[in-house]
């Protein structure tokens, strides 16, 4: 078994990165400090906590430029793009301190003669956060920051792809002066992160993606009575009706496609449309679409960049080339961008007509820079095609009757409703998913309640 980390750029096969995976006895000591530090950590004064961890906000920001250079060589995130996750993790970051004071405040309850009671919100212990590679900060943070400001020590886990965004949060909060054994790296192979589960240490998972990866984190701590955050897969999709804004829905619905190549569980996947716009609503998509520019992620004039490695470029292409054998009809020409060749991560963005739910490209997430676009003639048809899925974690609608969006929204079965906009997080609503999407739910002041567990006090005065 290696003990080798290795990090293969998407840019250009190159190794980008290398680290040393964490032995027996490292990941003993990370352990036995996350245990030793927790309960002074616990009992730190709330404020005294969101002073350090403003502080860590603040140095992770200092570096944005660096930060973005790093990311875009080890996911392929374009460079023009890459350092808005650094501005995300600024916003998602400080608003979760800001509602720390209210989410982990005691509940009063009514006064009852002769008593004192309340419910406090306490610390769990230590938090196990794994984290994927398409937006590696963002989906870390939203755990990462409410179990430290909830008092719970965190040891992270990052993907293979993208080693050096662990050591950048840590690298950041150490800075900020956390006390050491708060908030630590491991880079851990699978065997040792389900090992790690399975122990004793942990006492909370936090885990962003696959529903096979999902499905480990089940297994591995099973019969442990611990709790676990599960985001995982997505197949996202919008309608657009009659009356819907064409030009806003087409612009919005093709960045939810084919930003970040399409890979983000709560990208836009698949498109259903009204038969009275559906012919415009194609036209100016593909004319859209076709303006992308795909190249190298550190070219600043790339606004698709590649896949996060040939495997996952192969995928998409048999999707592509499965359902046109079905009859699905293709409308760009992957010859009018010259990088996407079989054998390479650099994947040209098609969309897809003429598709059904026969079709894998319209029930199996891509991940990818593909979308399908189906004609429908109801309200009726499409939520029950949006409803067609084992996933559920944000749907779209664009309308101009706000009301019957909203009443729409009411039926899709789906953990965010979005009206007239898509594939955005709100960090003051609650981040969470249906079926095969995930439980749990992070970002918002509900976001701390599965990071903390409640404890009554019942006091007889005598």
């Amino acid at each position: 078994m290696s003990t080798m980390l290795q990090t293969i750029s998407p840019i250009d096969g190159s190794a980008y990165v290398e680290r040393e995976l964490a032995d027996a006895t490292k990941i003993e000591q990370a352990i036995t400090l996350s245990k030793n530090i927790q309960s002074s950590w616990k009992a730190t004064n709330l404020q005294e906590r969101a002073t350090l961890c403003r502080k860590a906000v603040e140095a992770f920001v200092a570096r944005k430029d660096d930060i973005a250079q790093e990311l875009c060589w080890q996911m392929g995130r374009p460079i023009r793009y890459a350092a808005g996750e650094v501005a995300g993790v600024q916003g998602r970051a400080n608003y979760m301190i800001d509602v720390a004071a209210e989410a982990l405040a005691p509940v009063q309850v009514p006064e009852k003669q002769g008593f004192q009671r309340w419910i406090k919100r306490e610390a769990l212990g230590t938090v196990f956060v794994v984290a994927p590679w398409n937006y590696p900060f963002l989906t870390a943070i939203n755990a990462i920051m409410p179990a430290i400001m909830a008092g719970n020590t965190v040891i992270l886990k990052h993907s293979a792809q993208t080693p050096l965004c662990s050591e950048r949060l840590v690298e950041a909060f150490t800075a900020a002066g956390l006390p050491e054994g708060v908030f630590q790296y491991l880079h851990l192979s699978h065997q040792a992160t389900e090992e790690l589960m399975r122990s004793n240490a942990v006492d909370y998972v936090a885990f962003t993606g696959s529903v096979a990866g999902g499905e480990m984190v089940e297994k591995a701590i099973v019969g442990r009575f611990i709790g676990a955050g599960l985001e995982l897969g997505g197949k996202d999709p919008a309608y657009v009706r009659a009356d819907a804004d064409l030009d806003h829905a087409v612009e919005t619905t093709m960045d939810g496609a084919f930003f970040n190549s399409g890979q983000s569980c709560c990208g836009i996947e698949r498109i259903y449309v009204h038969e009275s716009i559906y012919d415009s609503f194609v036209e100016k998509s593909v004319s859209l679409v076709k303006q992308h520019k795909l190249g190298r992620s550190d070219d600043p004039e790339t606004t698709l960049g590649p896949v996060v490695r040939t495997s996952a470029a192969d995928f998409v292409r048999g999707q592509i080339t499965e359902a046109i054998t079905q009859g699905a009809v293709p409308h760009i020409n992957a010859k009018e961008f010259p990088l996407d060749e079989p054998g390479t991560p650099y994947l040209a963005p098609q969309i897809l007509t003429n598709v059904d739910h026969s079709m894998r490209v319209m029930r199996e997430e891509s991940f990818g820079p593909v979308v399908g676009i189906q004609k429908v003639s109801s309200d009726t048809e499409a939520i029950a095609l949006m409803n067609d899925s084992e996933f559920g974690l944000t749907a779209s609608v664009f309308t101009k009757d706000i009301d019957k969006g909203i009443a729409i929204g009411e039926q899709v079965e789906t953990g965010t409703f979005f009206l007239n906009r898509c594939d955005y997080l709100d960090p003051a609503l609650a981040w969470t998913g249906v079926k095969n999407s995930g439980r749990g739910c992070t970002l918002s002041k509900l976001g701390y309640e599965s990071l903390s567990r409640p404890k009554s006090f019942h006091i007889k005065n005598v």
